[in-house]
């Protein structure tokens, strides 16, 4: 399990986080779910399966994560959003640390699925992330709507993996 407290730097300044595992009430958060996937019919094919975390800094929410335990020592990261105005500001990196460290250990490698996004990949790829598979038109194909990060629509899912 993650921790309930980490000091931890971002963006140069000494900070005091809280990482909390939510076990109630998880559909509370899923204004910010919502920023990391566009459709809520798709988060509820994860939330309930899953472990949702909320980081706080200063008793205020920054970033939210959805990790599943895939079997066979595999986990995936399903959900990762960061609100709007913390975001650049180190929260999701401290997030993706926080949850390498905790599925090690328990697991064999940790997965993560993103859009072929040039603000996504180079983000995993920076925390050791490294291409795996794709899924051929997963956005066009299971979403009600075209999505679209930094000017592209997301066609394929992207896998990424990190061996734990």
């Amino acid at each position: 399990s993650l921790p309930g407290g980490a000091a931890g730097h971002v963006a140069g300044r000494l900070l005091f986080m809280e990482i909390r595992q939510i076990l109630e009430n998880k559909r509370d958060f899923l204004p910010l779910l919502l920023l990391g996937d566009e459709q809520e019919d798709m988060i509820g094919l994860y939330l309930d399966r899953g472990t949702l975390l909320a980081l706080y800094d200063g008793g205020r929410l920054r970033t939210v994560a959805v990790v599943t335990d895939e079997g066979g020592g595999v986990f995936e990261l399903k959900n990762l959003a960061t609100e709007p105005r913390s975001q650049g500001r180190g929260y999701g990196r401290t997030m993706v640390e926080e949850i390498v460290r905790s599925c090690r250990g328990r697991g064999t490698r940790l997965l993560v699925g993103t859009g072929d996004s040039p603000l996504t990949v180079p983000f995993y790829e920076r925390l050791g992330f490294r291409e795996n598979h794709r899924v051929q038109n997963f956005f066009t194909d299971h979403y009600d709507h075209p999505i679209y990060e930094a000017g592209r629509q997301l066609v394929d899912m992207v896998y990424l993996a990190m061996e734990l």
